[in-house]
């Protein structure tokens, strides 16, 4: 190729990461500006931190405008711009305007109100957009260790709380070695295809597995090495040690984003991973990940009933959530080895709602916080229904939507997961996730009764500012449309997948 052929593909690669782009033009603006603002003015780092949103936002309305539900890859098919792309980007980016509006007056009181908060999140975000275009082992990676280290400083931001440093530390500890067990997995990958490329080493592992049907050692290592190293990420059993402490300690808006946004895009690395890489050897991981996911189930429920923490019982309710969203990807495939698309557009649709709904939990515990009283203990919830009563109708709608219950979006996530498993003939399965939804509902009805039945020692009213008042506002609307009128958030989950992982 001539020089300016090679300048217009150039521009063209361009075009498709301006997204993520933006997201690092505001950052860096926001880290040379911060030093500039007096702590009165720091507000501006929100204004900004949201405006590299909007602008990312609209670049990647403008490439789903012209994508027009087709496949395009740029960059030496490093990353692919697909419908599945644009779905987790807007996920992504919405999660993150939703904890921008409702970390300003929380960091506010937490006095750790700088610059470098919103910068991170906003490099996070990049991260984990250029997870869900990459189709390279390379970027893939990058991207995974960009997103992870932007979290690993974001829950050790409270720098005066002892345990959000101490969960700073266990987390990065843990997720080194989790990276470590994955680069290890990548590395097999490498080996066996001579390629980083997806496409290619999908090619290959399909031609070594007929070459070897009766099973390869190989194979299996990376199949049991790259899904430890996601399990860690999305906090399944048994690598979800880390999440309890984490969500404690860390900052209350970082520890819903990390609940929210991390997990959908390490569930948009899984699917990447598993539906082109090892989509040959389907039969391999299919039992895999229907054991992970009841092992999550199980364990999560269990440790939930016994929590007085708000934020450890929404960790491990958490974890039962994952074990909720694997069975929808378990249902992805067939009896007969085909893809089953209802399966994905279930984990999709659930992925999609319980960004708001959980976020909306989180927020009504941020809510409590204020001089002298963090606010997380289940007993900080004492006669909410009298201290703000509309905290507390936000709080029981976004508990029952976690719970299942109708006319919630939680239910009718619950409800596509349940169906697709049916489909596909995995009765056991559904039996048993409709089985979990009764503990579910005690434990996370512990708390609907201190804020309906019991009293109050405390005379503070929670306020919540404009900017909360608006996210809260947004997550409600959205829980409840999903759960009452899901037609066209069904849509949106099945554009997701209308053009296929595989070729």
């Amino acid at each position: 190729m001539d020089w300016h052929s090679i300048l217009q593909q150039s521009r063209v690669d361009f075009s498709f990461i301006l997204p993520e782009a933006m997201l690092v033009f505001f950052a860096l603006a926001i880290l040379l500006t911060d030093f500039f603002l007096t702590p009165a003015q720091k507000g501006w780092n929100a204004i900004t931190a949201m405006l590299g949103v909007v602008f990312s936002g609209a670049a990647l309305g403008i490439i789903w405008k012209n994508l027009q539900g087709q496949r395009y890859s740029a960059f030496d098919n490093s990353i692919v711009i697909d419908p599945f792309f644009i779905f987790f980007s807007f996920l992504f980016l919405a999660s993150t305007a939703l904890v921008i509006l409702l970390s300003v007056r929380y960091m506010e009181l937490e006095r750790e109100q700088h610059g470098e908060y919103y910068a991170l999140m906003l490099l996070a975000t990049a991260g984990m957009m250029f997870l869900a275009c990459g189709n390279d082992l390379v970027v893939l990676f990058l991207a995974l260790e960009t997103m992870a280290l932007s979290f690993y400083v974001l829950t050790g931001f409270l720098r005066r709380e002892r345990r959000s440093n101490e969960a700073a530390m266990k987390y990065l500890l843990m997720g080194a070695f989790s990276s470590g067990i994955l680069a290890y997995g990548f590395s097999i990958l490498y080996g066996i295809a001579g390629s980083t490329h997806l496409d290619v080493i999908s090619i290959r592992l399909a031609e070594r597995h007929q070459m070897l049907p009766g099973g390869d050692i190989l194979i299996f290592l990376a199949i049991a090495t790259v899904a430890a190293g996601v399990f860690f990420k999305i906090a399944a059993v048994p690598f979800h040690q880390w999440a309890p402490d984490v969500y404690e300690g860390a900052p209350t808006s970082i520890t819903a984003y990390v609940s929210v946004a991390s997990k959908a895009a390490s569930f948009a690395l899984l699917l990447r991973l598993f539906l082109t890489v090892f989509w040959p050897v389907r039969s391999d991981w299919v039992m895999l990940m229907a054991t992970v996911a009841v092992l999550s189930m199980t364990i999560g429920t269990l440790a939930a009933i016994t929590q007085n923490n708000i934020k450890r019982l929404l960790a491990y309710s958490s974890i039962t959530q994952v074990g909720y969203i694997l069975l929808g990807f378990v249902a992805s495939v067939n009896p007969d080895g085909s893809l089953n698309p209802r399966g994905l557009q279930a984990m999709a649709f659930y992925l999609l709602v319980y960004a708001f709904f959980n976020t909306g939990a989180f927020a009504v515990v941020m809510v409590l916080r204020h001089k002298g009283v963090i606010g997380d203990d289940i007993d900080d919830l004492n006669g909410l229904i009298e201290r703000n009563p509309g905290a507390a109708i936000l709080m029981l709608i976004f508990l029952l939507s976690l719970a299942g219950i109708p006319p919630t979006a939680g239910f009718v996530a619950k409800l596509l997961i349940f169906w697709s498993l049916i489909e596909t003939g995995h009765y056991i399965l559904a039996i048993v996730s409709v089985a979990y939804i009764l503990p579910a509902v005690y434990y996370y009805f512990r708390m609907v009764a201190a804020m309906w039945v019991r009293t109050s020692t405390d005379p503070v009213k929670p306020m919540i500012s404009w900017a909360q008042k608006f996210a809260l506002a947004a997550m409600v609307i959205v829980t409840l449309a999903a759960g009452i009128f899901p037609e066209q958030f069904l849509l949106f989950a099945k554009y997701s997948i209308i053009t296929p992982f595989f070729h």
